[in-house]
């Protein structure tokens, strides 16, 4: 077996169809890489074979986003709760018992939700650009408090219109410089967007903006988890992001003092794209003495 190819499959979970990409030997130690927004499983098509000499590594599209089926939203919830509910279920299909835990934007507070369910099941966490404190949210969170502060059509426009290819570009190149900006395939939104351009996804991505507001009752609840289990942490962070700045990474050494933490140069959101060169041997050297 070629366990440094990756391998894509769908498989069957609660009556959903779901896309996976697998890399890596069966019996390895797990990472588990549940996606952030606007992307899919498809952000972490360099880590998975650039790890899977000695770890094997699983990410999958959650429904309503790339090669996932899209169930109807009266049978799926579409919430922070519901797709938390999908990671299990992947995670016990695939006879996982413990595994360490990708955190990033969506991916990290449906991931959290997930630890404080199985707190037994986390062996370490790898954080990268994921908020959970409120007093550090960067300054392009106010298109969405402005919503939250005053629920009218005008204010919920910029939410509508973000969910849109131009809206996909700006999130992956807006913030970082030209320079880093032309490390970023244009395949990151040309071709996620075309899956995502139907009416239930258009609304299940605004919605997921829109649910955020209910997701601040839930940042105590997070940091409480990281304070009293202390799991091992790396850090791992682009600060040109607009929603995560440098400050919302240094906030988890408030509960997590041991964390690791590194910041790199000129890298926003989507690091593994432009900086991949610098994160991945801090992410081998911290997987590695996580399971020596």
């Amino acid at each position: 077996m070629r366990t440094q190819a990756i391998r894509h499959r769908h498989i069957q979970l609660e009556g959903h169809d779901l896309f996976l990409r697998e890399a890596g030997p069966p019996g390895a130690p797990v990472l588990l890489l549940p996606h952030g927004y606007p992307c899919s499983s498809f952000q972490f098509r360099r880590l998975m074979p650039a790890l899977a000499d000695r770890w094997r590594t699983v990410a999958f599209d959650w429904p309503g986003f790339g090669y996932s089926d899209t169930p109807d939203p009266g049978e799926f919830g579409y919430d922070f709760d519901a797709y938390e509910s999908v990671l299990t279920a992947v995670a016990d299909h695939l006879g996982l018992q413990r595994y360490a835990l990708w955190l990033h934007d969506y991916g990290s507070q449906i991931g959290l939700r997930h630890a404080i369910a199985h707190p037994d099941r986390i062996a370490a966490l790898i954080i990268q650009n994921g908020d959970i404190y409120e007093d550090v949210l960067g300054p392009k969170y106010e298109t969405i408090q402005a919503y939250w502060r005053n629920k009218t059509t005008e204010a919920h426009r910029p939410l509508e219109e973000a969910v849109s290819e131009e809206g996909f570009r700006h999130e992956f190149v807006g913030e970082v410089n030209g320079t880093v900006a032309q490390r970023v395939p244009p395949d990151l939104w040309k071709l996620h967007w075309p899956l995502m351009d139907t009416p239930v996804r258009r609304q299940v991505a605004v919605g997921l903006m829109e649910k955020l507001e209910v997701n601040l009752a839930w940042f105590p609840r997070y940091q409480a988890y990281l304070r009293e289990q202390q799991p091992p942490a790396l850090i791992v962070w682009g600060p040109e992001d607009g929603y995560m700045p440098a400050e919302s990474a240094r906030a988890y050494l408030r509960d997590l003092p041991r964390a690791e933490l590194h910041l790199i140069e000129d890298a926003g959101h989507w690091l593994l794209e432009t900086h991949f060169d610098e994160a991945l041997p801090l992410v081998r050297d911290f997987l590695t003495r996580c399971h020596a």
